[in-house]
């Protein structure tokens, strides 16, 4: 039996010793890296870690349970990384007794995380939409476990969160080598974490936790998909725990905010809102010329000013995709041999997309995506309940009509059974009022849109 499983024996008696907290944050961390000469000495991942470790009563629980499992040793010593390090330079024999998995003298486990070169600070356009949280993440780069930890940024899909995490990441790879930066998606979070289970030869994890652990910046995407999965929501909590009492800098992206999240754990939802959390708006008409013209500059696209303003007059939720039509419109004039896109390539190139023109937007296409959305009926919608399932997605309905297609509110009135002009107005002005003020209205007004216009 090698000293990892012998410490494992450990680990199960005083899980039974000690506060789960207590387990969690100061007893599981610690790494036995020598047993000789009598000696039996671990190493805690920091200095308060060592100092929690080392306190007369939590050390004397350690200590007896080492003497239950190791019979003959003499002296319990508890040291932090540094002094490890101090250790190893002065006896070069010590690493002889050091498990292979270890990465406590040397840089095996250093993560080297790839970013995009094309996503930096420098070529992110900064609106209104966006700017707070841009100076969050730029603020976190410059001051890594200092200014905001955690930080915890939310938006729909295809507005920059992406783009603000490897622009971060290149920031300080650039400025702050010396850190250990991990950027992963939630999806490879899961899979490391299963792929764990499935290979580990006992119930440690430590290939896993030395991946996650040993990190100075945490940086995990789409953490929204990280619900309905309670086995992953532990291990991120235990992971999440241990990087913020080592004062390591966590950075999370999501597609909403922490309190949309019903299947998300209380205690994670806590934990996302201990910090900042700020959330990233589809960008204003200004803000999507000016990133159009971007992308523009840095493919080495010709196109005319008209183009772009169309393009960002007819699409307005989605940066990503907005960018996607620009590159077809290029592409095709590029294909018949144009030096610049024109308007005229434009509405060729595009005249099989509906977003391109509002036109194609109905009162009636909007009330049915609304009504598959909240799963409610039609007749119910245009009816006359009131009860609350049904009439929060009514006066959606009011509110998307009068501002994606601007018809009088008097007609908009007739759709909804003959209800008069004053009763529209409450409605839109009630959903405009709680855009401003709750997240939550504000993704549904988002998601309902991003789907009318795939439609």
């Amino acid at each position: 039996m090698d000293l990892n499983q012998q410490w494992n024996k450990v680990l199960d008696i005083l899980q039974n010793e000690v506060t789960a907290v207590t387990f969690d944050l100061w007893v599981e961390p610690l790494k036995p890296i020598q047993y000789c000469d009598d000696e039996f000495l671990m190493v805690a991942n920091s200095v308060t870690a060592k100092n929690q470790a080392n306190n007369p009563n939590l050390f004397q629980k350690i200590q007896n349970a080492v003497r239950k499992v190791f019979n003959n040793y003499t002296i319990l010593k508890i040291i932090d990384n540094e002094e490890a390090r101090s250790i190893k330079n002065k006896e070069e024999e010590l690493t002889k007794e050091i498990p292979q998995q270890s990465s406590y003298f040397s840089n095996e486990n250093k993560v080297e995380s790839k970013f995009n070169s094309k996503y930096t600070f420098d070529n992110f356009i900064v609106g209104k939409s966006n700017q707070v949280v841009q100076a969050a993440v730029y603020t976190v780069a410059c001051y890594p476990s200092e200014k905001i930890n955690p930080l915890f940024i939310y938006g729909g899909v295809g507005l920059g969160k992406t783009h603000l995490l490897h622009a971060a990441g290149n920031y300080l790879v650039e400025h702050r080598p010396e850190l250990n930066v991990l950027y992963v998606t939630c999806e490879t979070f899961t899979n490391d974490y299963v792929d764990s289970l499935r290979l580990a030869k006992d119930k440690s994890n430590t290939a896993f936790r030395d991946k996650y652990r040993n990190v100075d910046v945490l940086m995990i995407d789409d953490i929204q998909f990280i619900s309905n999965k309670p086995g992953i929501q532990e291990e991120f909590f235990h992971t999440f725990n241990d990087l913020y009492q080592n004062n390591k800098q966590i950075i999370i992206a999501s597609d909403r905010a922490p309190k949309e999240m019903s299947a998300l754990e209380e205690r994670l939802r806590s934990r996302f809102s201990s910090g900042l959390i700020q959330d990233i708006q589809s960008p204003d008409y200004g803000t999507r010329v000016a990133i159009l013209r971007k992308k523009a500059s840095q493919e080495g696209y010709l196109v005319d000013d008209d183009v772009i303003n169309y393009i960002a007059e007819f699409y307005d939720t989605n940066v990503r995709e907005m960018e996607g039509i620009l590159s077809k419109v290029c592409f095709y004039s590029s294909l018949i041999g144009k030096s610049s896109a024109s308007m005229e390539d434009a509405k060729e190139a595009l005249k099989d997309i509906d977003y391109t023109s509002n036109n194609t937007i109905t009162a009636d296409k909007i009330i049915n995506t609304v009504c598959e959305y909240f799963k409610v009926s039609k007749d119910d919608i245009i009816g006359k309940k009131k009860n609350k399932e049904i009439v929060e997605p009514r006066q959606l309905c009011v509110y998307l009509i009068n501002e994606m297609i601007n018809i009088p509110l008097a007609a908009i009135g007739e759709i909804f059974g003959g209800r008069d002009h004053t009763t529209i107005m409450h409605a839109r002005d009630k959903i405009s009022t709680q855009i401003k003020v709750n997240p939550h209205i504000k993704t549904i007004v988002q998601d309902i849109k991003s789907q009318i216009s795939k439609h």
